[in-house]
């Protein structure tokens, strides 16, 4: 596991921009990915990146909005937010798992960071 610190996330209004930072403690060559959690749901995929970082996977409703990307030289994965709707709000996580590949589902991943509310008003 790496410990995983986010930044960045608050309130925005609609069409607006936020730009999460996610910092691991130590260099790793995993992959990571954001996930999205609105009350009472799931905790889903938004975007994900592998350690290379040559290959991105974003969800549908996300896509042409939201960009993952990545430095490894600051052990850090980056999610741009941008044309906000209501619908994003969630509280959104950061996770990194071993191996090259982007996992889709939670249970992929064995690094969480804190999680932090994004909020966009109407």
């Amino acid at each position: 596991q790496v410990q995983l610190v986010e930044s960045g996330g608050g309130l925005v209004q609609a069409g607006g921009s936020l730009r999460r930072s996610c910092a691991a403690a130590e260099r790793t060559f995993s992959s990571y990915a954001w996930f999205g959690q609105a009350p009472g749901q799931e905790r889903n995929i938004v975007a994900g990146i592998n350690s290379s970082g040559d290959n991105t996977y974003y969800a549908a409703s996300v896509k042409g909005r939201f960009t993952i990307s990545r430095d490894n030289a600051k052990n850090t994965a980056y999610l741009q937010m941008n044309s906000l709707k209501p619908e994003d709000t969630a509280v959104y996580y950061c996770a990194a798992r071993s191996g090259p590949r982007i996992g889709l589902n939670r249970d992929a991943y064995n690094s969480w960071g804190q999680g932090t509310q994004v909020t966009v008003s109407s």
